[in-house]
């Protein structure tokens, strides 16, 4: 018997530290960010799958090639259940901005997934979930690392390091982590080829020296956040920024927001994700502060923020 009313949620995701440096081996830091979220709910068809998003309405074979990693989530969920042939209408909502590097596609994935199998009542255990989830992935991505679907699922922060396991650890400390969309997309290809020909210059030592701080500032950033320590978090996240912004990732939009956030009396922030545009987040004390940075932020021209509290993931 069907459940003729199922649903299935997602959350989004923030890369706190690390970024770009973990295509080189050096350790990053991804966070749930539960302030945007994805909801999926499924009812019966008559003769065809249909889905009704922001971005398609109509029958699910005809979606644009845009689409094709939500097509492949559909085929997989439904396929591992051996009900192909079941005609679904599914309404997907959601609150994350793509390409900002917030894990849009792979929380797509894992919110339509969870909503198959709540609609046929079928168990879906979480490594299934991450195994199902990466099939679209990779059609999102070419070669995913997994991160986007453990985060936009999971409700623990994860330390990752390019070829080693995820590893969950508690999140202690006690304030407000604030994203400011700059209103650019990320140009993340961009900014890891720009890493990438300037190891082949002159800047090449100096270069491999910053990526290794960056590994360095995300293993000091872990024990902050486990050790309830605002204050040396945003020193090492506004150090973080810096060396992005040298080794040429960052851009004048994600720099003015960063400087705004700070002057507003943010303990540190620095670009997130990709670079080049896309998001920047700033850390604060106290959700009074995080409002002032907030207003601050769009005073500085982000199209949209969003504050969330960070001791709120669950125990490890």
């Amino acid at each position: 018997m069907e459940n003729t009313n199922a649903k299935g949620l997602s959350h989004g995701k923030i890369i706190l530290m690390g970024e770009h440096a973990v295509v080189y081996g050096e350790p990053s830091i991804a966070l749930p960010f539960p302030a945007v979220e994805v909801a999926v709910t499924i009812a019966p068809a008559e003769d065809a799958t249909i889905i009704d998003c922001s971005y398609y309405s109509g029958i699910a074979t005809e979606m644009p090639e845009i689409l094709q990693s939500l097509q492949t989530a559909i085929n997989t969920a439904l396929k591992s259940l051996n009900k192909e042939n079941t005609p679904l209408a599914i309404q997907i909502s959601s609150t994350i901005p793509p390409e900002r590097g917030m894990g849009s596609s792979a929380a797509v994935s894992v919110a339509v997934t969870r909503a198959i199998y709540n609609y046929f009542n079928e168990e879906l255990d979480y490594d299934r979930l991450l195994e199902l989830v990466d099939v679209s992935e990779k059609v999102a991505h070419g070669n995913p690392s997994g991160l986007d679907a453990v985060t936009t699922s999971g409700d623990s922060p994860v330390f990752f390091r390019k070829g080693h396991p995820f590893v969950p650890f508690d999140l202690r400390l006690d304030g407000y982590l604030i994203v400011g969309d700059t209103g650019i997309t990320g140009q993340t290809k961009a900014a890891v080829g720009s890493i990438a020909a300037r190891l082949k210059t002159e800047k090449k030592v100096q270069t491999e020296k910053e990526i290794r701080l960056l590994g360095d500032l995300a293993e000091q950033a872990k024990q902050y956040l486990e050790t309830n320590q605002p204050e040396r978090l945003g020193t090492v996240m506004s150090q973080a920024h810096n060396l992005l912004a040298e080794l040429g990732v960052s851009s004048d939009e994600l720099n003015h927001l960063v400087g705004a956030a700070k002057q507003a009396g943010a303990l540190g922030a620095k670009l997130t994700g990709g670079g080049r545009g896309g998001c920047m987040i700033a850390l604060a004390a106290s959700e009074q502060e995080a409002q002032t940075i907030s207003q601050a932020l769009q005073d500085a021209g982000a199209v949209k923020t969003w504050i969330t509290y960070l001791n709120q993931a669950v125990t490890v």
